[in-house]
């Protein structure tokens, strides 16, 4: 009995760190390498300090930036530790009182906008954390955003082109405008300081 039981705790210990430790530290030594970026966050760096991430969505609210997917991670907003979507069924009440209450603040945050306004602006993603938004969703907010900040809209509507993204090898997906980009992108234009 005591032989076998000596076998045992040998045996966990062993695939312990060959499981645990050894293959761990392989796996992260090949990412490293061969997908530095992707295994770092692939994260966005300006002036050598990250501002975001290609893989996931923030918040944005001010007048003068796009507005990104809302997300529905807990227990905040956009969340990265927590990336979750609602899980509420379409006859959902609170999913219905969400969706209005997104409308209403995209609409009173362009009143004159009158026309319809994209899912993706009022529908968070499965993940929450979506980065990127629809070119029709970008196109909606194109006035807001030029009023805002005081430029041309086919100025903003050149650069929302210039971030719109095509699908993955031609056909997987949709096109996409990444939010974040596109928003760094508008403060180079025009840093914040000049924005109404």
């Amino acid at each position: 009995m005591w032989q076998s039981l000596r076998t045992a705790t040998l045996l966990f210990l062993l695939l312990t760190i060959v499981t645990g430790v050894i293959y761990p530290l392989a796996v992260t030594a090949v990412a490293q390498a061969a997908f530095g970026r992707q295994a770092g966050g692939s994260l966005i760096l300006q002036d050598g300090r990250a501002v975001g991430s290609d893989l996931l969505g923030q918040p944005f609210n001010a007048p003068g930036d796009f507005w990104g997917r809302p997300s529905a991670t807990g227990p905040v907003a956009y969340n990265g530790l927590g990336g979750s979507g609602s899980n509420q069924a379409p006859t959902n009440p609170a999913l219905e009182t969400a969706v209005k209450e997104r409308i209403d603040r995209l609409k009173s945050a362009d009143p004159d906008n009158a026309a319809v306004i994209p899912a993706d602006l009022v529908m968070a993603s499965a993940s929450g954390l979506d980065p990127h938004i629809s070119p029709a969703a970008a196109e909606y907010q194109v006035q807001r955003v030029a009023r805002a900040r005081g430029l041309e809209v086919d100025e903003v509507r050149r650069l929302v082109a210039a971030h719109t993204e095509a699908p993955t090898l031609g056909f997987l997906g949709m096109p996409r405008v990444h939010v974040l980009r596109l928003n760094l992108a508008l403060r180079e234009l025009q840093p914040a300081h000049e924005v109404r």
